[in-house]
């Protein structure tokens, strides 16, 4: 059944259908369509999450798509096309992007009517959502009677969407619908039968203020006809997709296309089989590297009335290929600001399974025992050397100089390295098509130190020694922080050639040392310092290399697998310990495992040992995506039952004793074969402060 004729009374209540006006055929209007039957697109219906009844209007959030769909079969209805109310759905992206376990998005979005197309910001705080009017939670009709909608933002909360609140723009007696964020957040595009357009829906534009949004500017008869123009979505290419039954297409509603030229849009185009069909094709999203997306259509062959679609294009969208900007990388010396010639650069893209470049990853997962002689294993992230990266990208001239073609919509992390310097890294966003034109990265020598105690204070002196603790081997070019306890001060200082080095040190308080280096774990040593006089101390590293044979009833902790608010599904880019778990089951085929999740004390007990279950199968879901055996995996929630640390009451626990408690283990049932694994420290690297 087209959504036209389902869609526009349940969702759009303004509009009375009387008739669709007769469309011209593909063949007459092939010269307008930019994909033909038989092109270079690759279209798959999403066969996980479509149902019988209606799903639609995808939006792009985390590592998945958010939805709207009627999937419920018990509920409160909408007598007027006899479905029940729509609901704002989260699936995953598995394999080749297929979404898969669909579960509720949002208890505080989700009301008793209906809620529908969303847009977020591209950090996630941030959501713009459809809904039915309402005033103090009941339905609010117009003079009319008749319920309009509205656009309402939200932010994002500790546990769940929080201060939802309608934009200024909205009216009770018109609809404004299915809100579309611009990649810089600046501009919010929409459908609205407000007055004055140019018939039915039209699309409309705002703009951020300091305050609120600008008074919405109608995009012109070039966009907008006299029937219907809904569903837009801007790509941070410029391009504005939409759905319109009022320009020439193959029947119902089809989907649309038009480049932004300055502030006004070009030629309308449609975009073809097989996006477009016979039937309502509606609510395309497109990747920010355009090779990728999900559209909704009523086409024959699904699994119900609207289903929604994952489209590939293995040569991207014309016209919606991320730019390419390129930039000038400067290295200079960070104490005498001159240029340095014949520095390395290294370019790598920062994506969820980490910094990749030149085929390489920049860290390396490994293995390591929580504490020294214990069972329990924890992964750690290791940065690799340069000379492990493979060549240098570029290479700095004799104005120590580079020039590097970045590609928009990435994330990137330079690396710069040069014999005699400490190496440089600085992070590079060209999201939104944008970057800037020069990329000053300063590098500072060994034995330089960054910050010392005033020579008008007494001190003693301390003479150290790096060391390699397994062999006792000195280690050059190691770098030591060095932290007063009385008052949190810290200067850092290198290691020589011998493995040396000084520091002037305040009379009066105690240090704690800390000594870094590339391949190894981090060495700590503490330095009391009383009364004048010279101290001296050691700080031993350990190597990152090493084997350890986990024996059954080995347990790996994960501890950086975050959830958004108190769901069950994993956020973007927090699966990385997965991935690494993947590894160690694919290079061991006999490893049999039960993933064991826990949650903090925060919240209901009951509720926690309900969630703590899903979370344990959500981690085993995506290691059966990836192809691991099901039969290989068991899922138990333990709640807030078996705590890490114990912190007496919860309100005593801090942000990183909740940490330690929240996370999944992986209980080693049975293995045939040891291990060869690899040692690191055990300390969270990021204190996650909105999962709670």
């Amino acid at each position: 059944m087209k959504i036209f004729k389902i869609f526009w009374p349940l969702f759009l209540f303004t509009i009375v259908v009387t008739g669709v006006a007769a469309q011209e055929s593909s063949t007459s209007k092939a010269a307008n369509k930019l994909y033909e039957k038989g092109g270079k697109v690759f279209l798959r219906n999403t066969l996980n999450i479509n149902t019988e009844n209606l799903e639609f209007s995808p939006a792009y959030y985390q590592n998945g798509i958010v939805y709207a769909t009627s999937r419920y079969k018990q509920g409160i209805r909408d007598k007027k096309i006899n479905e029940t109310f729509f609901e704002l759905f989260y699936a995953e992206l598995g394999p080749e992007a297929m979404p898969m376990n669909a579960k509720e998005f949002s208890l505080q979005v989700n009301s008793h009517l209906h809620e529908g197309p969303v847009t977020f910001d591209r950090a996630g705080d941030m959501m713009y959502f459809t809904r039915n009017n309402l005033k103090k939670g009941l339905r609010k009709a117009d003079s009319q009677g008749v319920t309009r909608l509205k656009i309402y933002s939200a932010k994002r909360g500790a546990f769940d969407w929080e201060d939802i609140k309608e934009l200024e723009f909205n009216s009770d007696e018109f609809s404004c619908a299915h809100p579309t964020l611009s990649a810089d957040g600046n501009k919010l595009y929409f459908a609205s039968d407000r007055p004055g357009g140019h018939g039915g829906m039209d699309i409309y534009v705002v703009r951020k203020m300091a305050e609120g949004w600008s008074a919405p500017e109608n995009l012109g008869e070039g966009v907008n006809t006299p029937n219907n123009e809904v569903f837009p979505f801007i790509h941070s290419s410029g391009q504005l997709f939409f759905a319109s039954n009022g320009h020439d297409g193959l029947g119902g509603l089809d989907i649309y296309v038009t480049s932004q030229n300055g502030e006004s849009f070009g030629k309308v185009k449609n975009m073809g089989e097989p996006f477009n069909s016979t039937a309502d094709d509606l609510g395309l999203i497109l990747s920010p590297d355009a090779t990728s997306g999900y559209f909704a259509s009523a086409r024959p062959g699904g699994l119900g009335k609207d289903d929604i679609y994952m489209f590939r294009i293995e040569e991207g969208l014309a016209g919606a290929e991320p730019e390419t900007i390129e930039a000038k990388i400067v290295v200079i010396d960070k104490a005498t600001g001159a240029r340095i010639q014949g520095a390395d650069i290294r370019v790598l893209e920062n994506t969820p399974q980490g910094f990749i470049g030149g085929g390489n990853k920049l860290y390396e997962a490994v293995l390591m025992p929580a504490v020294e002689g214990s069972s329990e294993l924890v992964f750690k992230l290791v940065r690799k050397d340069a000379d492990s990266l493979g060549p240098a990208d570029k290479i700095s001239d004799a104005n120590g100089e580079a020039i590097y073609p970045f590609i928009g919509e990435k994330r990137y992390l330079i690396l710069v390295t040069k014999d005699g310097y400490d190496s440089g890294e600085r992070d590079y966003v060209t999201i939104g098509n944008t970057g800037a034109g020069v990329i000053e990265i300063p590098l500072e020598k060994p034995n330089a130190v960054v910050s010392t105690t005033p020579t008008s204070i007494e001190c003693s002196t301390l003479a150290g020694t790096v060391r390699d603790k397994t062999t006792n081997a000195i280690i050059p070019n190691a770098k030591v922080r060095i932290k007063n306890n009385c008052d949190g001060a810290e200067q850092i200082v290198y290691s020589d050639g011998q493995g040396n080095f000084t520091a002037c040190l305040q009379v009066g308080c105690d240090y704690n040392l800390l000594g870094e280096k590339i391949n190894y774990i981090n060495g700590l040593a503490s330095v009391p310092n009383r009364v004048p006089g010279n101290l001296q101390t050691e700080v031993l590293l350990t190597p990152t290399s090493g084997s350890f044979a986990p024996t059954v009833g080995s347990v790996i902790v994960l501890e950086n697998i975050f959830y958004d608010f108190n769901k069950s599904h994993i956020r973007a880019g927090a699966a990385r310990e997965l991935s690494e778990l993947y590894d160690v089951m694919s290079n061991y085929p006999s490893m049999v495992i039960e993933l064991i999740s826990h949650t903090d004390c925060r919240g209901d007990a009951g509720y926690n040992q309900r969630l703590s279950k899903k979370r344990a199968q959500s981690a085993k879901e995506f290691l059966v995506s990836r192809g691991i055996s099901s039969s290989r995996v068991s899922t138990r929630g333990m709640g807030e039952s078996s705590p890490r640390v114990e912190c007496g009451s919860c309100n005593d626990c801090t942000e990183e004793n909740h940490q330690y408690n929240r996370r999944t283990e992986v209980k080693v049932i049975s293995i045939d074969s040891a291990l060869d694994v690899q040692y690191g420290d055990n300390a969270p690297e990021v204190i996650d402060r909105k999962n709670k």
